[in-house]
């Protein structure tokens, strides 16, 4: 008899799984609606090139945090701005014990950036919750939408969130003009008691993040969803060949020591070696500079950097040995010599979370979308947000694999697809997670 009586148990607890599981996958967000948000944003600093100039802490970009505020408040949010400016919305859950699922990005753009970057996540957040609403579905957990505070002049609101900005930070000038403390005062924070904005891990159940993929990989794929693995971590590296300065008519080749023959094959050789390793490993040579810098005088000195990014932390700096030998080898090569600084580091790797990855990956495809795993090779607010809780990361095609443009562009059905499958994400980690 008890074993029927645990059949019977086991069997209604599948169906009501399966039901409950069923009905959350006939929510929708409304496509048409998200696309309006975006739009309406969008108008928030537009300049006549077509453009967006809203940087962090400028007019704009106050302007569209009041748009974001009203829109959260007609949600019946509990809505705040912390001392770090960061915009949050708290929706209560069944269970207060739990703690909070949050999800979010930013509104703020680089100078003349697209209308996509930031805002796609943050309006879809908004939808998220708006279609929770109007779908009467109560989650468990606390929900959090999170928009942060100046992403692009360096994550400042979710280093705030993680206790990793410093005082020193706050005296750096941003793209406004204002400095971070001015601009943070400006977007009523307070950066007196910006310690005061730091949680302790584990403050958040998990955080999930929706973004333009800002590469071409999934529009090349033809392939839907992007399931981020983690954001690379990124070293920099300053390589000064030295040579000797002469003049560029009456010195002989033969008897010359010209730092920029070394400095051109080490160029080609990042590219070579950084290519042979597998992986999505990338190597930059983004600035070169040679000295005195006449073109009739053979350089006495030449300076490059080289950037690594990679979700490894070892293959890099197994890369960067390779490199650094090269280096010698071409400087002896030429009767010259090299020296190395390493410069610090612009950001640790911040690998998502594996079991969020198949939840965002199981959401996709009973969505019936199709799903990619990357890395993320520029920097988001939940590579800090990572210091406090498991991540996950949902990209969407960006056309051309362009961002930080005006031609910056995703379609309002990669939008709406990649918002359903942060719904549907939000939903079984409701589910899954204690």
């Amino acid at each position: 008899m008890r074993h029927v009586f645990s059949t019977i148990f086991c069997i209604c607890l599948l169906t009501l799984f399966s039901g409950a599981n069923a009905n959350s996958q006939t929510i929708r967000v409304n496509q048409e609606r998200l696309a309006g948000l975006i739009q309406e944003l969008s108008t928030y600093g537009k300049n006549a090139a077509g453009g967006s100039d809203r940087v962090a802490y400028s007019v704009h970009d106050i302007a569209a945090r009041k748009f974001v505020i009203k829109k959260m408040t007609e949600l019946g949010l509990d809505v705040s701005v912390d001392f770090a400016g960061n915009i949050i919305g708290k929706k209560f859950g069944t269970n207060p014990n739990l703690k909070p699922i949050a999800f979010g990005s930013h509104i703020d753009e680089v100078p003349n950036g697209g209308d996509y970057d930031g805002p796609v996540g943050s309006m879809s957040s908004i939808e998220v919750v708006q279609t929770l609403l109007e779908n009467k579905t109560v989650t468990q957990h606390p929900l959090e939408i999170i928009i942060f505070t100046n992403e692009e002049g360096g994550v400042v609101g979710s280093r705030a969130l993680a206790g990793q900005l410093s005082p020193e930070a706050l005296l750096t000038k941003s793209s406004s003009g204002l400095t971070q403390a001015e601009g943070i005062k400006a977007v009523d924070g307070n950066p007196d008691r910006i310690p005061e904005v730091k949680k302790e891990k584990g403050a958040y159940a998990a955080f999930l993040e929706f973004h333009i993929e800002q590469g071409g990989n999934l529009e090349r794929e033809g392939v839907q969803i992007g399931v981020v693995e983690g954001i690379v971590a990124i070293e920099w590296w300053q390589f000064t060949f030295k040579g000797f300065a002469n003049h560029a008519g009456t010195t002989p080749m033969n008897m010359r020591k010209d730092p920029m023959l070394p400095a051109a094959r080490f160029i080609l050789a990042v590219n070579e070696i950084v290519k042979s390793y597998e992986g999505a490993q990338v190597g930059t040579v983004g600035k070169i500079e040679a000295f005195p810098g006449a073109g009739n005088v053979i350089p006495g000195e030449v300076s490059l950097n080289l950037e690594l990014r990679d979700l490894s932390s070892e293959k890099i700096w197994n890369i960067y040995n390779v490199l650094a030998a090269k280096a010698q080898e071409f400087a002896e090569a030429s009767g010259t010599e090299v020296s190395i600084a390493h410069q610090e580091v612009a950001s640790k790797p911040a690998l998502a979370n594996p079991a969020i990855q198949k939840v965002i990956e199981q959401s996709a495809r009973e969505l019936g979308l199709s799903t990619m795993y990357l890395p993320s090779g520029a920097g988001h607010d939940a590579q800090e947000m990572a210091r406090l809780a498991p991540i996950g990361m949902i990209f969407i095609p960006s056309r051309g694999g362009i961002s930080h443009s005006p031609e910056e562009y995703s379609s309002p059905e990669n939008i709406a697809n990649g918002a359903n499958v942060l719904l549907q994400t939000i939903l079984r980690l409701d589910k899954e997670l204690p």
